[in-house]
């Protein structure tokens, strides 16, 4: 087996035993590249069909490409699509900085579609190399009744054996993709000819390495028009995945706050 495969089959076994263990997942679709390789094993993990709902939590604030992006591939892959609102900047945490405040919309959003449809299970993109803290987490990482997490009480995970049963009131986020990098993410997508938001390609000089809301993210300097090109330039960048997303450059504390409270 190639590198590639490796990955694949421990993603994809970890997407079927979320689904044996689990009762009521949904999968979290950011629209970006990680999150569609998640939904392609996914389909891959069953055969083309996804067999649960997936659910985007919007903002609003996305890029146009990303709602045309979005919109088409619902109605390609006969997904079980789920759109639910995120509640206005307003009535966030006041004592977060700006670009963070407005991420966690997403985070109080999400936090109510779990609330409205009772979901035990929540598949999600994040990769260990794409943030510090993210590195700390699990592949069935546990949010009590109010979405937190504490990174300091996490399940051990060795040889392949993950805890799948919880207390009532507590939701389960899958991650699938932990143990990928970013140039795994960009190898995967060019071999299996995985859809792409054109955004991600060099126009004039500039990319977007990562996506989020537009506001709130930037595009950094590159020539990268491919993907092979991408993959070249990721060999031997020294410059973070994140550091187009504005709230990376705000209070040192300000993600790990978002992700303690249930940011995605």
């Amino acid at each position: 087996m190639t590198h590639l495969d490796e990955l694949e089959a421990e993603s994809i076994y970890i997407l079927r035993e979320a689904f044996a263990k689990l009762d009521n997942i949904a999968i979290l679709w950011s629209l970006g590249k990680d999150s569609n390789v998640v939904l392609w094993l996914v389909r891959k993990a069953f055969f083309g069909h996804v067999p649960f709902p997936v659910m985007h939590v919007d903002t609003g604030k996305k890029f146009k490409e990303m709602y045309e992006f979005r919109d088409r591939y619902a109605k390609e892959w006969d997904l079980k699509f789920i759109k639910e609102p995120c509640p206005p900047v307003e009535e966030m945490d006041p004592t977060l900085p700006p670009a963070a405040r407005s991420a966690a919309r997403k985070t109080a959003g999400l936090k109510d579609a779990v609330a409205k449809h009772g979901f035990r299970g929540l598949i999600a993109g994040i990769r260990r190399d794409e943030e510090a803290i993210r590195a700390k987490e699990r592949y069935f990482s546990p949010r009590t009744s109010d979405n937190s997490w504490n990174l300091k009480d996490q399940p051990p995970e060795f040889w392949n054996q993950y805890m799948t049963s919880f207390p009532e009131g507590v939701h389960v986020r899958i991650h699938p993709i932990l143990h990928w990098t970013e140039i795994d993410i960009w190898r995967y997508t060019k071999r299996e000819g995985i859809p792409l938001i054109d955004l991600y390609f060099s126009k004039n000089g500039k990319r977007y390495r990562s996506l989020g809301d537009q506001d709130i993210t930037s595009p950094i300097e590159s020539e990268a028009r491919t993907i092979d090109e991408i993959i070249e330039e990721l060999e031997t960048t020294r410059i973070p995945e994140r550091s187009g997303r504005a709230m990376d450059h705000e209070a040192e504390d300000a993600f790990e706050r978002l992700r303690a409270a249930g940011y995605m």
